[in-house]
């Protein structure tokens, strides 16, 4: 047991880390001449259409811009990943419950925490959330792969945990 939560506590480490390691190298001068960029490229895109008289045909959007790498947050690749790892954690639930109802003890919380069913799934909610709230940081932040990295990590880790839970062998007394 105290291996796993070991190794629990590497893995968000270098979670950590790379969440730094990111963030970090993020500098604000880019940020604020990224931004200015963008202003001037609609600015001038706006003004062009309105007050270009140009003459033989010509439209604004004969010179499209270049379709910018970003998109919303809420789109639907996030809204399935977000899914996905809401998903994993009502199976982490329900597999921690099974293992429970079984006599097998719970890892990573105490098995008072993981007998009190609101409780037990506030913190299933609560870390779908931290997931959801980590991911749009790296997109505020313009870490695009990281964003959706979160999710698949979390969805693996989560289902990786719960088939352990459900490969546990049951003890029986007396063998």
């Amino acid at each position: 047991m105290r291996s796993l939560v070991g190794n629990f506590g590497r893995v968000a480490l270098v979670m950590f880390v790379m969440a730094g390691a990111a963030w970090g190298q993020e500098s604000t001068t880019g940020l604020v001449q990224a931004r200015r960029f963008d202003s001037i490229r609609i600015f001038q895109d706006g003004k062009s259409s309105q007050s270009s008289g140009t003459s033989g045909g010509q439209t604004a959007s004969a010179a499209k811009p270049a379709k910018p790498m970003v998109h919303k947050f809420w789109d639907t690749e996030n809204i399935l990943l977000f899914a996905g790892v809401g998903a994993a954690r009502g199976l982490d639930y329900a597999s921690t419950l099974n293992i429970r109802r079984r006599g097998i003890n719970e890892a990573l919380l105490n098995n008072e925490t993981v007998d009190n069913h609101a409780e037990f799934a506030a913190i299933e909610a609560a870390t779908t959330a931290a997931s959801v709230g980590l991911s749009y940081i790296f997109h505020a932040t313009r870490h695009h792969r990281l964003e959706r990295w979160t999710s698949y990590v979390h969805i693996g880790v989560t289902v990786a945990g719960a088939a352990r839970n459900y490969a546990l062998k049951t003890p029986h007394p007396g063998m």
